[in-house]
């Protein structure tokens, strides 16, 4: 079994990146699971969600405190969430970041890649651009450092689930695929 946290803020559209992405590995033969775990329910305030994905069915139903990989939708939690918490070691670190996020050390022992996921969901017009909704963008890129699942399931399942633009959607998650950072195991 393998266990995904994401760590983003309200507004970013956290969950339906855990949601779409536990759909696109369903599609792909995957038993799966995913929740949100919030705090304060407002725009901008920090929120988890999980996924965990199993060839076999999956019996657990708790929290996810010891992920496999990590998913940061906003650099800045960096600063304030323990983000790598519980993290194993050798596991994925995606961070939605402009340039390479700072202090690797931080990372030691985790496999980091960025993508600027912001950045694309401006270009494709998908929030404001205050308030971009990346979450099509990051689960492309999270599709790109796994080689899972398939992205023609990923796109599938953004059809299903996004109505408004699902074309540019589908794009954002593309242009992440095809341009997310990988620096591998970080010493």
């Amino acid at each position: 079994m393998q266990e995904i946290r994401f760590h983003g803020r309200g507004g970013q559209g956290t969950v339906v990146a855990s949601i779409i992405l536990a759909k696109a590995f369903f599609s792909a033969g995957y038993h799966v699971q995913s929740f949100p775990v919030f705090g304060v329910e407002r725009r901008g305030a920090p929120v988890e969600a999980y996924l965990r994905l199993d060839t076999k069915k999956i019996l657990v139903r708790c929290n996810v405190y010891t992920p496999d990989h990590v998913v940061v939708q906003d650099v800045k939690l960096l600063e304030n969430v323990p983000v790598t918490g519980g993290l194993q070691a050798g596991g994925w670190i995606l961070i939605n970041a402009a340039v390479q996020p700072e202090n690797l050390e931080i990372f030691s022992g985790f496999r980091l890649a960025w993508v600027d996921a912001t950045a694309i969901a401006i270009q494709n017009q998908l929030g404001t651009r205050t308030h971009p909704i990346i979450n099509t963008a990051i689960i492309g890129a999270f599709a790109r450092i796994m080689e899972i699942p398939p992205m023609e399931m990923i796109c599938d399942a953004i059809k299903e689930d996004i109505h408004t633009k699902p074309e540019q959607n589908i794009q954002a998650s593309q242009v992440a695929y095809d341009s997310v950072r990988i620096v591998g195991l970080v010493d």
